[in-house]
C-alpha cells in the first residue's frame, strides 16, 4: 500500500490558496525552488501534473483541481479537529455540493436549494450546472452530495444510486402582455394556432407536451426551440412566443419576467428528484432540502415512494 505525503499535499494546497509558489513561500518560511520540488514529488507520486504553465503563469491541471478539492477537505477537516479536541465548536461551514441539471428551471433550483443559505444554516454551498450524465459522474466518485434533476435514473446508468422525489407540479403556459390579449379566450384552444417557444426535444417535458397537444387537437406553431429555459423565458417576455414552465413557480415567473398566464393544466406533470449515494439521507442540508421541497414547494408531505436503489 502506497501512503500519501501529507507535506508534500500541504505545500500544495497553500500555493493554490495563496495564488503561487512566491506568496507560499512567505506563508511557509520556505524558499521557492523548494516548495517547487516537493510539489513535483507530489506530481510523481500521483503520476500526474497538478499544473500546467504558460505565459509565465500557474494553471491548474484536471488533476490539480481534484488534489485541491481533496486537500482543501482534508486540511480544513484538520483544522476542525484540532478545535473540536480543545472543547471549541467549530464554526466553519459544512460544505454542501450540489450538482444541479441544466434542463431544470433555474426558479425551480433556487426554491429547492434557498433553505440550505437561511441565516440559521451552517452551510457552504457549492453549485454547478451540468448534463445529467456528467454530474451522475461526479456523484459516483463522491465529489458530489447531490444531484437535482427532472428524472430518475434509470438502471442503464453505471451509478449505484438513489431516487428521492421531492414532488411534482402541473405546467402553467405563460406569454408577454401583448400576446397574452391576443390570444384571450377559451383554453387550451387559444393555444390552437400560437406561436410557441419549446424546449428542446430530447427533454421529457418536451415530449409531454406534444403529447398533450395531440391528445387536444391544439397545433401551436413551434417558432423556436431551447435548451436554456431562462433564455426561453426572455424570449417569452419579449412577446416572441407562448412558452410552458412549472406551475409551483408561476407566481415568481410572472413577477422575474413581467408575463401573463393564459392557462395551466395538471395532465402534464414535471418531477423532481434529488439524487444521492445514500438510500437514507444524512447530510444535514440534504435533509433540510428534501423536507423543504416536499412540504412547503410541492406539498407532498415526505413522500418517499421513490427512494429505491439504481443498481449498475
Amino acid at each position: 500500500m502506497s501512503f500519501l505525503n501529507y507535506h508534500h499535499l500541504h505545500y500544495f494546497w497553500v500555493v493554490v490558496r495563496e495564488g503561487g509558489v512566491s506568496r507560499a513561500s512567505a506563508v511557509l518560511n520556505l524558499t521557492q525552488p523548494t516548495i517547487s520540488k516537493q510539489i513535483r514529488l507530489l506530481e510523481d507520486q500521483l503520476g500526474e501534473p497538478l499544473f500546467s504553465r504558460s505565459s509565465g503563469r500557474m494553471h491548474l491541471t484536471e488533476a490539480g483541481k481534484l488534489a485541491y478539492d481533496y486537500a482543501d477537505e482534508i486540511f480544513s477537516l484538520g483544522q476542525e479537529f484540532l478545535e473540536s479536541m480543545k472543547g471549541v465548536e467549530s464554526m466553519r461551514p459544512r460544505k454542501l455540493r450540489v450538482g444541479a441539471s441544466d434542463v431544470l428551471p433555474k426558479l425551480i433550483c433556487h426554491r429547492i436549494l434557498a433553505p440550505v443559505l437561511a441565516p440559521d444554516s451552517n452551510t457552504h454551498l457549492i453549485c454547478e450546472e451540468d448534463m445529467t450524465d456528467r454530474l451522475l459522474a461526479e456523484l459516483s466518485i463522491q465529489r458530489l452530495d447531490l444531484v437535482l434533476t427532472d428524472s430518475p435514473i434509470a438502471a442503464p446508468i453505471k451509478v449505484k444510486a438513489f431516487n428521492h422525489l421531492l414532488g411534482e407540479s402541473g405546467v402553467t403556459f405563460f406569454a408577454g402582455h401583448t400576446l397574452a390579449r391576443k390570444l384571450e379566450g377559451p383554453f387550451p384552444q387559444n393555444l390552437d394556432g400560437a406561436p410557441f417557444l419549446a424546449p428542446t426535444d430530447n427533454t421529457i417535458i418536451r415530449r409531454a407536451l406534444e403529447r398533450w397537444f395531440g391528445a387536444n387537437g391544439i397545433r401551436p406553431r413551434m417558432i423556436a426551440e431551447f435548451h436554456d429555459s431562462a433564455l426561453m423565458k426572455v424570449f417569452g417576455r419579449e412577446g416572441a412566443g407562448v412558452f410552458a414552465a412549472p406551475s409551483v413557480i408561476a407566481d415568481e415567473i410572472c413577477r422575474e419576467y413581467g408575463v401573463r398566464e393564459i392557462g395551466s393544466t395538471t395532465d402534464i406533470k414535471e418531477s423532481f428528484y434529488a439524487i444521492t449515494i445514500e438510500r437514507r439521507v444524512k447530510h444535514p442540508a440534504v435533509v433540510r432540502i428534501t423536507e423543504n421541497a416536499r412540504l412547503n414547494i410541492f406539498g407532498t408531505h415526505g413522500q418517499t415512494e421513490a427512494e429505491k436503489p439504481v443498481d449498475p
